[in-house]
């Protein structure tokens, strides 16, 4: 790692392509006055070019008391930092003289609008999209309006360009010719296990810049942050009234290490907001609570716009806010004042008419729609939803189908805010004058769809539509979510076994598995517990079923887990509750739960079958994922499903090897001794109507989230320190302090290719990052149990991987440790082993790498189709750069997982259509050598490069870096290349400048320094 100091090198190193950065400085109240209403608009920032290349920056940071939230509760600006540090020090000559020809106008502050009250008076200014008056405007999709505005409004000729903006405008003619451009989100999502390596960073940061001689507390998010805990509860209790009390109980003794971290983080940081544990799911609260749709930030009104460190923060696209996943680098980049660079997206319309027939839920035509996008081709792009069947759909309707973006690949899924957004705005609590507000700005920036209005003509990228009346009820399984319906064939069973019988007792009474047997029903995940209708359907099931004498096995592992304390409230409110409770889905606790691997343990007896008769046992949830390995280890077939159908087959259905016909195959039988058909349970679209009308009240929303930040007595008594340092403990399993900022040194390594590396792994298609990021369980076996045993931690309190993602040492040993994975060295073996070449000796990935890199030799892996599919997670990216890996060669790779590869300075290679390692005839065996240029200005976007091995093969590969700045990243190996160009931070209260060095170090700390 190294930081950069010198005018010498920084003019060795300057060149078009360099990524974008600035310094932060605080302004005094007077100053602010004296720049115009203009300049105090979001992240404004003024400054100048240097010679060929963008060498300075100044964002103004701007104090403000406005409240938190804008919906009622404290909010602070996107831009706010209340202890944002003045700075002292040398004022070089040659700094002043650049520091006077310093331009304060906004680039855009002739169409800085304002926007009147309908009372009188106004709701504050903003810059107006129509006032510019260009025709190609008003053909742009919704989506890209809102790129555009934020482009506009945060024009300062340094980050964002003129040229960036005409860019946009032009949409229809450079988004097929992949230009880039830089974005700013107004604000940063995360949930624990990826909030707890950014807390981390932001805390190694610190230590870095009190290492440098500099003030640590300068190390702040420069916009919101917003962190909920929702994944680390797991279902140890379940079929219990006291089931959430006891799961919480046994959350906090394995977290509360991270949870006070976390705790710490949320009082040592300014702009950061910690959601506590039980409080809800991430997105869930995203949708009810923390999106504000339209920011207010010292009178200059903008569109809400987030990234958070999950794929699926693209739920909030249901709410007409743009939001999608990133890695955990590009989020800490975006949360300390960086643009964010991307590719000018395609927009495929997506055209809605007609009606969901009765008895199809919003869980159906979210699998429709996947299927559809999927076929067409959407990854990289946004899908925009439009047309008349608009009106049918609920705003939770919307969010299920924009939370599954990452299933059918898209960027975002985005549904244009209209009066059914406004409508579920109000039902929520927020406020009637931040829902006039909302409107009135969304119309006057031509950014609101009103159907009763005629439409102008939108052009698209391409163009889809579906007859919502043609959906099918639908499931998705036994392995990923692409095998679309009931079929449970791919395990290879013999005919002769498919209808074997496995008995046993279960707590003393007799009972039975066979293949396809449900032993985990779980309604969970945020896809579907923020959706009142399908929530509300699955009590209505219950209730039929239980008066119809059909009960769920005891042995099948029931649970429930809302997104929401409100979904708690409207269930118990309108008698449901008791129903779900009566066939075993009690409320176990407010996280992902099952969706995302923390089902807990099965019954002793359950795994004992499973394990001794081989039984293809299978788990459905109402979740969003069902990679094999991620519900459960011991259940091979995992169907994805909505929460009334989870219920369902919850009662006795099985996922045998045909499909189920409805109307022909009993559920079970009832207590009169007929048959029970699906017919007979499955609510009326109007009979959910009318539970949802009498029971979802705004009421439950403003008292869930009026007290949503007061947390609960077990984290109310977390003591936490008031240091602005993290007292690092080197006895921690949870909490260590990582190797990023060791061995800096001045002079940045550059570029450089491969030589003689060894292929660490060999991959076939679809290796997700649930196979390469360590998740769900610790295994017994494996080399992060027995770092954890040496250490004295029982078995017991292994928790998971997502649990300890703040320690590297545990996530190092981890990473590629899924016991499904399969790896070609193998040879048909499935599991977390590979072939050290040298020796052949078959020993855990972890340990093989360990040897290579004592050695000096480099690795690569090679792979097949959609490398690193899945949720996003840095640690996919971290954990191999950790175990020496320097190159991935893929025939295609998924869109945020190749940004973090980039980001750790991992080279994404791609094979030339129409190639792989098997039609080029690599085994793996081989050592390759990668001809990387040596110089950052050599290297382009989508540039060929040539592979050659010691058999004397040689092949040519696409290098995968997409934009401009992604090419600069690799010259430091890693996401702080920018470190190297020139910059200087000024305070003008107080007319001081520091020195190079100084901001050499700043910007170390704010750019993610992973450089090892």
């Amino acid at each position: 790692m190294y930081i950069s100091s010198s005018s010498a090198s920084r003019a060795r190193f300057a060149t078009k392509s360099f990524a974008r950065f600035s310094s932060s400085f605080s302004f005094s109240p007077a100053l602010s006055k004296t720049t115009g209403s203009a300049y105090a608009s979001s992240q404004s920032c003024v400054s100048f070019v240097n010679q060929k290349y963008r060498s300075l920056s100044f964002s103004s940071v701007l104090r403000c008391a406005a409240p938190r939230w804008s919906h009622g509760v404290d909010w602070r600006s996107p831009v706010s930092l209340r202890a944002q540090a003045r700075i002292t020090g040398p004022v070089p000559e040659q700094f002043e003289r650049r520091i006077a020809t310093l331009a304060p106008d906004h680039a855009f502050k002739g169409i800085l609008t304002s926007l009147p009250k309908p009372g009188g008076g106004e709701f504050g200014k903003f810059y107006s999209l129509p006032a510019l008056n260009d025709p190609r405007i008003d053909r742009l999709p919704y989506s890209i309006r809102i790129l555009l505005e934020s482009a506009i409004r945060n024009c300062d000729n340094f980050q964002v360009t003129k040229d960036d903006v005409e860019k946009i405008i032009d949409w229809e003619n450079t988004s097929p010719k992949q230009v880039e451009i830089p974005f700013k989100p107004a604000r940063v999502l995360l949930q624990d296990f990826t909030g707890v390596p950014a807390v981390v960073d932001l805390a190694c940061m610190r230590d870095a810049m009190k290492s440098l001689d500099s003030d640590p507390k300068k190390i702040n998010p420069l916009v919101p942050v917003d962190l909920v805990i929702d994944h680390s509860v797991q279902v140890d209790v379940a079929r219990s009234e006291n089931a959430v009390q006891q799961n919480m109980e046994l959350e906090f003794q394995r977290n509360k290490e991270r949870f006070a971290f976390l705790k710490w983080g949320s009082s040592a940081f300014h702009n950061m907001l910690v959601v506590p544990p039980g409080s809800g799911i991430v997105h869930q609260v995203n949708l009810e609570y923390l999106g504000r749709v339209v920011f207010n930030t010292d009178g200059v009104l903008y569109p809400d716009s987030v990234v958070g460190t999950d794929s699926h923060t693209t739920m909030i696209d249901g709410l007409g806010v743009a939001g999608w996943g990133v890695g955990g680098i590009e989020a800490e980049a975006t949360m300390l004042g960086q643009p964010m660079s991307m590719v000018l997206p395609g927009v495929v319309g997506f055209k809605l008419s007609g009606k969901l027939r009765n008895g199809v839920t919003a869980t159906d035509l979210v699998l429709s729609v996947t299927q559809i996008l999927r076929k067409h081709g959407v990854v990289g792009k946004f899908v925009e939803f439009y047309g008349e069947g608009m009106g049918e759909l609920s705003l939770a309707d919307r969010a299920t189908i924009a939370n599954m973006s990452p299933e059918y690949g898209a960027t975002m899924g985005f549904f244009p805010v209209d009066h059914v957004t406004l409508q579920y705005l109000r039902l929520t609590g927020r406020s009637d004058e931040t829902v006039t507000m909302i409107e009135e700005y969304l119309r006057a920036n031509k950014m609101f769809v009103d159907y009763n209005e005629p439409q102008q003509e939108r052009i698209y990228s391409s163009y889809l539509q579906l007859d919502l009346a043609e959906v099918e009820p639908s499931m998705s399984g036994p392995k990923r979510y692409i095998l679309y319906l009931y079929s449970f064939g791919g395990f290879a069973i013999p005919k002769e076994e498919q209808d074997k019988v496995a008995k046993f007792s279960f707590h003393g009474q007799p009972a039975e598995l066979k293949h396809g047997s449900v032993v985990i029903a779980a309604i969970t995940s945020c896809t579907n517990t923020s959706n009142p209708s399908v929530m509300l359907g699955a009590g209505l099931v219950a209730k039929k079923a239980c008066e119809l004498g059909l009960e769920v096995k005891p042995w099948v592992k029931t649970s429930l887990a809302p997104g929401s304390g409100v979904v708690t409230k409207y269930l118990l409110h309108s008698g449901l509750q008791k129903y779900l409770s009566q066939q075993g889905f009690h409320i176990v606790g407010y996280g992902c739960t099952t969706c995302i691997g923390n089902s807990g343990e099965l019954d002793e007896s359950v795994s004992a079958a499973i394990s001794e008769n081989d039984v293809v046992a299978a788990a459905v949830l109402s979740g969003n994922r069902n990679f094999e390995g991620r519900v459960h280890p011991l259940t091979r077939a995992n169907y994805l499903a909505s929460p009334p159908l989870v219920v369902a087959y919850a009662l006795g259905w099985h996922f045998e090897a045909v499909d189920i016909d409805f109307e022909k195959e009993p559920i079970g039988t009832g207590k009169d001794g007929k048959d029970v058909y699906f017919k007979d349970i499955w609510p009326t679209n109007e009979e959910i109507a009318e539970v949802v009308q009498s029971s979802v009240l705004p009421d439950m929303f403003k008292s869930t989230y009026e007290a949503i930040t007061k947390g609960n007595p077990m984290w109310n008594e977390l003591s936490i320190p008031t240091t602005t340092l993290y007292c690092w403990d080197p006895n921690s399993t949870y909490i260590h302090e990582p190797p990023y900022f060791k061995n800096m040194t001045t002079d940045p390594p550059g570029p450089h290719g491969v030589k003689d590396a060894y292929c660490l792994l060999n991959f076939g298609d679809s290796i997700t990052t649930d196979h390469i990021s360590p998740a769900g369980s610790i295994h017994k076996d494996s080399p992060a149990a027995k770092y954890l045993l040496e250490r004295g931690v029982d078995r017991k309190d292994f928790n998971s991987y997502g649990s300890r993602r703040g320690n590297d040492e545990v996530m190092t040993r981890g990473t590629f440790a899924n016991i499904r994975i399969i790896n070609k060295l193998l040879n048909g073996e499935v599991g977390p082993k590979t072939i050290h070449i040298p020796t052949g000796e078959k020993l855990h990935v972890f340990d093989v790498a360990m040897r290579y890199k004592s050695a000096g030799q480099d690795t690569i892996v090679l792979a097949g189709a959609e490398y690193g599919s899945g949720s996003s997670r840095d640690w996919a990216a971290k954990g191999p750069k950790l175990l020496g890996v320097k190159a991935v060669i893929a025939k295609s790779f998924e869109r945020i997982h190749r940004s973090n590869l980039v980001g750790m300075g991992i080279i994404p290679l791609c094979f030339k259509p129409g190639e792989d390692a098997e039609t080029l005839g690599l085994t793996g065996h081989e050592r390759y050598t990668i001809d990387l240029p040596t110089k950052v200005s050599e290297i382009r976007p989508g540039q060929d490069v040539t592979v050659t091995t010691d058999t004397g093969k040689s092949f040519t590969c696409i290098v995968r870096f997409d934009t401009e700045v992604c090419s600069s990243i690799l010259g430091g190996i890693g996401i702080f290349r920018p470190w190297r160009h020139s910059s200087i931070c000024c305070s003008k209260s107080k007319q001081t400048v520091v020195n190079e060095s100084w901001i050499s170090s700043l910007l170390l700390a704010l750019l993610h320094p992973y450089s090892l």
